[in-house]
């Protein structure tokens, strides 16, 4: 945005207006501030709101476009706004964001079209163009830094064995300094004791390290056991497990099994995952049979990616579907982890395809 503001043409005091709205816009390219905000927090004489339009106008001219919205429906109409007048279904595209942006998910393109006085082609036309919009132009050139994470336990599979091991690089070697252990028998009185009270606490915080090694080991090795099936399915493979399965296991509180998995990772052939990951609820089903919702949430999404896009599943036939691989899932939790899984309702899955 500097970049851009440095190769552009601006009195000094439009320049400073130009600064603060560049200061107001988070990571996706959206004003945190409006207009009048901004010009309260300038407190220049002579700078009124109109100016601060006639800069915000120029600065929504800038790339990527659509930066420097108020809302989503701003964004979309500034990017629409910048297209060739040429381009097909502009003002159409224009009219849908303009009056019936909100309505666009659950409203029949019949009934859209009604109310435009358009034709439906025309109308599909016009969703293709939005789509092919950016909703959050800001992302693309945001200068946020991928934080990488460095496994503490590695999984492999050895002669149909599945092997865990602590990654030698989380737990590097420790030794007492010997010079400081000599001191112990050869310096004076003094001497001796400051040594040997601080010999001890370096020979306690070796310990506790070990302890600590020691209990991931355990703790990761028990979640192998469990989770076998997943590292050789998939998400469907994953078992109902909470964190009291694996403290009584292992014996230890489960306090202790919680701080263990708290921003601990498992590098394994299906990814790196953090170990709670491993642990997610118990649903039973009619027969007994337990299942985790990881599994169920899997499963949902495997069967909505194969469903015929012209007649998309209900909730209701995801539950029957479900009941007959032995999942009994009430409607209403179907609908609750299709929203975690970001999948919309059959309705609007159609119009989508």
């Amino acid at each position: 945005m500097l970049w851009q503001l440095n190769l552009t043409r601006f009195s000094d005091i439009d320049r400073v207006i130009a600064l603060a709205l560049i200061d107001a816009i988070d990571t996706d390219g959206r004003l945190t501030q409006t207009p009048e905000g901004i010009q309260s927090d300038l407190a220049i004489d002579g700078v009124d709101l109109e100016e601060v339009l006639a800069v915000l106008h120029r600065l929504q001219h800038f790339e990527p476009s659509g930066l420097f919205a108020e809302d989503l429906r701003e964004c979309l109409l500034i990017q629409l706004r910048q297209l060739p007048p040429t381009t097909p279904f502009r003002d159409v595209a224009g009219a849908l964001v303009s009056r019936h942006l909100s309505q666009l998910p659950s409203t029949p393109l019949r009934q859209l079209a009604k109310k435009l006085r358009a034709e439906e082609s025309e109308l599909e036309g016009a969703m293709q163009l939005i789509r092919s919009l950016d909703p959050t132009p800001g992302a693309s050139i945001g200068d946020e830094q991928t934080g990488y994470v460095t496994p503490d336990i590695f999984v492999r599979q050895h002669n149909d064995r599945w092997l865990v091991e602590l990654n030698p690089d989380i737990s590097p070697k420790l030794r007492v300094n010997e010079h400081y252990v000599a001191i112990l028998s050869e310096g004076s009185a003094s001497d001796r004791g400051y040594a040997k009270e601080h010999l001890q606490e370096a020979r306690w915080f070796m310990k506790s390290l070990q302890s600590r090694n020691e209990t991931l080991l355990k703790v990761a090795s028990k979640i192998v056991e469990h989770q076998r099936s997943f590292l050789e399915q998939g998400e469907i493979g994953m078992k109902p497990l909470v964190l009291a399965d694996i403290a009584s296991e292992v014996e230890l509180h489960e306090s202790t099994v919680s701080r263990a998995t708290t921003q601990k990772y498992m590098h394994t052939p299906r990814g790196t995952f953090e170990l709670k990951y491993f642990f997610s609820s118990r649903l039973t089903g009619d027969d007994g049979e337990d299942a985790s919702s990881t599994a169920i949430k899997a499963t949902i999404r495997q069967l909505v990616t194969g469903e015929d896009i012209r007649k998309p599943l209900s909730d209701a036939k995801l539950c029957i579907l479900l009941k007959e691989q032995g999942m009994t899932v009430a409607r209403r939790t179907i609908a609750k982890y299709r929203e975690q899984l970001n999948i919309p309702p059959s309705n609007e899955r159609k119009r989508l395809n």
